[in-house]
């Protein structure tokens, strides 16, 4: 019997939720996907040190340094993966149009230097009102994004009235929030509230017939994983992406296009927007501290270039 992670393989697209390098060599997934916690952890790897000092040696501002590391580290990965990198939008940007536009043709231009085609990446932008509008300007202009820090349906159906390429719904961390709530040790599988929530997308986006990628992310345990297979694509930690490889036990397929009962798109204005992610606490909570969490991971990456230099 094939691992599981191979029979996962078989029925969905497996990216690497890593800067790894060498647990990408191993795993061989599809794409790859970056955060700025990834890229800081990425850069303290010893196999990355040369790179790292090269990088502080350029010279330039802390915030240009850290934007040529990560470019750095998403140029290896694209150089081992035969799909998507996706690169992370500077998360005080979330709430800036324009600001997330520029910023996004900068991350394509440098990458383009490296000899990284704009048709490798995906710019990540947190699904705020604001990120979903800078990402429907930038798939106008051929620019594919990736919206992360998704939590909720009303998040989901303004990415696809927006025309992104692909979401990334969050799924730990929405069981991490009901967990806290309820006051519980875990959920099975069929009962957890992430797999719910991104099952609940999935069969929206195909009986809408809604060609934005549905990407389940932040999985706590294997077992979230096993519960979502057939999902377009799925991005995995190296811990689990081993765990997977190292199972044997046989992986129904949850998930499957020809399942999805036919619905119509919705639209939402941004009132409309605003308010049912208000009346969502686990999606408001959670998409501020995410952004959060990345804005403090940028700051200790700024803190490693400024101790280098």
């Amino acid at each position: 019997m094939a691992s599981r992670l191979q029979q996962l393989k078989d029925m969905t697209i497996v990216v690497a939720d890593t800067g790894d390098i060498e647990a990408v060599k191993r795993h061989q997934p599809q794409d790859c996907t970056t955060n700025p916690s990834l890229v800081l952890k990425a850069v303290q790897d010893e196999g990355f040190q040369d790179t790292f000092k090269e990088a502080v040696a350029k010279g330039g501002s802390v915030e240009d340094i850290a934007q040529d590391l990560v470019i750095r580290v998403g140029s290896a990965l694209a150089g081992i993966v035969p799909g998507y990198v996706s690169t992370e939008v500077d998360a005080r940007l979330s709430f800036d149009v324009d600001g997330s536009i520029a910023k996004a043709h900068s991350l394509i231009e440098a990458y383009g230097q490296q000899g990284v085609g704009k048709d490798r990446i995906l710019i990540k932008l947190a699904s705020t009102w604001e990120g979903i509008r800078a990402a429907e300007k930038l798939e106008k202009e051929g620019i594919r994004c990736n919206l992360t820090l998704l939590f909720s349906m009303a998040q989901a159906v303004a990415c696809a009235d927006a025309g992104v390429t692909l979401i990334s719904p969050f799924v730990g961390r929405i069981t991490d929030w009901y967990k806290a709530s309820e006051g519980v040790d875990g959920y099975d599988p069929e009962d957890d509230p992430g797999v719910k929530s991104v099952r609940e997308i999935y069969a929206y986006y195909k009986g809408a017939g809604i060609d934005t990628i549905v990407m389940g992310a932040s999985f706590r345990n294997a077992g979230q994983i096993a519960a979502l297979a057939g999902c377009d694509r799925l991005t995995i930690s190296p811990d689990l992406l081993k765990e997977l490889s190292e199972d044997d036990t046989p992986l129904e397929r949850k998930l499957s296009p020809k399942a999805a009962s036919r619905t119509e798109p919705g639209s939402l204005d941004e009132p409309t927007f605003r308010w049912q992610l208000n009346e969502d606490a686990m999606a408001t909570e959670k998409l501020s501290e995410g952004i959060r969490k990345f804005h403090a991971d940028a700051e200790k990456l700024y803190g490693l270039i400024e101790g280098a230099r």
